[in-house]
């Protein structure tokens, strides 16, 4: 499933859903990389 998160005020990331962490964000994979942030809603 494809998810967007943001990193920032003006970043956003969207990749493959990895995983959610404890903290309420979750973890997104473009290509080799991951990315935690905030998701972002519908």
């Amino acid at each position: 499933m494809i998810r967007t998160i943001s990193l920032g005020s003006y970043i956003s990331v969207q990749g493959l859903f990895e995983r959610a962490a404890a903290n309420g964000n979750i973890v997104v994979r473009v290509g080799d990389q991951t990315f935690e942030g905030k998701p972002i809603s519908k």
